[in-house]
């Protein structure tokens, strides 16, 4: 499979002096969902930044579909697509005119950008209210906005920078039932998160940085398999039973609603199904001690 992003030496040291990276090298194959890690100021926010012709490098190479960015800057551009944290829109703007007028900057016509926006908007359940300022829109709805901003000009990788913060369940867990989709469609998405049990469901790739530096790029499966087990609180959409059928995994009833589940080499959604095929629907997950923070702590520097 051909690589969606190679990153190679990359180093970024700011007129301070501060260094942000220091010889990073990463790779992101094509289609893949790819969780990239790190605490405030690890270097996370910078390397986005770089990808995306936001900032400027000091030294090693870039490259996004083959092609070297520094040599191809316009092509690259337009390749991906970018969700940053903070809302950046004009907030006195007409939420259908935002998506139009962010596609009229990859040169894409107005019909072609205004039928674009419909089908977007329509799918982050926003299309009705397409005529009302963006000033207006809640936290949630205001993440969704820019998800479908960044979609606009149909990139080939998507860059997701704290999607989900600040916004509730429900919220979120359409947002990843959308972005599942986009990845099932072949789009390669890179996602940065504080939700660690986030990237556990949706990535298959991982790499965690500390201090400017890569301190691990593996597998999600084969980093989370350096921990055994792992407990989760499992709230149910419905009244659960009185008695339970028999499980692959030890489960515990909190409530009428939650239960605590212990997970040995097994994943989320092997455990969720299972308890969906015996007829209880589980609405939110959450750890009581989760595997991938449990390593992110050790990995990083916050234990060292």
């Amino acid at each position: 499979m051909s690589n969606a992003l190679l990153i190679s030496n990359l180093t970024k040291t700011y007129a301070n002096n501060v260094s942000a990276l220091s010889q990073v090298s990463l790779c992101v194959e094509q289609g893949d969902f790819f969780a990239l890690l790190g605490s405030n100021g690890a270097g996370k926010t910078t390397m986005i930044g770089i990808i995306c012709s936001l900032l400027n490098k000091t030294s090693g190479e870039v490259s996004v579909l083959g092609l070297e960015q520094s040599k191809n800057l316009n092509q690259v551009k337009r390749m991906i697509g970018l969700m940053p944290q903070e809302f950046n829109f004009n907030p006195f703007e007409p939420i259908e005119e935002i998506l139009i007028n962010q596609a009229g900057y990859y040169g894409i016509d107005r019909q072609s950008a205004k039928a674009r926006a419909e089908t977007l908007l329509k799918r982050v359940e926003l299309w009705d209210r397409r005529l009302d300022m963006a000033k207006s829109l809640s936290g949630g709805m205001k993440r969704r906005l820019m998800l479908a901003r960044a979609l606009i000009h149909q990139p080939k990788i998507l860059i997701l920078d704290e999607p989900s913060a600040g916004v509730d369940v429900e919220i979120r867990r359409s947002m990843w039932l959308f972005l599942k989709e986009l990845n099932e469609q072949g789009m390669t998405i890179i996602l940065t998160t504080h939700y660690l049990e986030e990237a556990e469901l949706l990535c298959r790739n991982i790499a965690i940085l500390d201090n400017g530096q890569v301190v691990e790029q593996s597998s999600m499966k084969s980093l989370l398999a350096k921990v055994a087990k792992q407990v989760l609180i499992l709230e149910s959409i419905e009244p659960l039973p009185l008695v339970f059928p028999s499980f692959d995994f030890s489960i515990d009833k909190l409530d009428d609603y939650s239960i605590q589940v212990v997970l040995d080499g097994m994943s989320i959604s092997q455990a969720l199904g299972e308890l969906s095929s015996k007829g209880i629907e589980i609405e939110h997950v959450r750890s009581a001690q989760n595997r991938l923070e449990t390593l992110f702590l050790h990995l990083t520097s916050k234990e060292k």
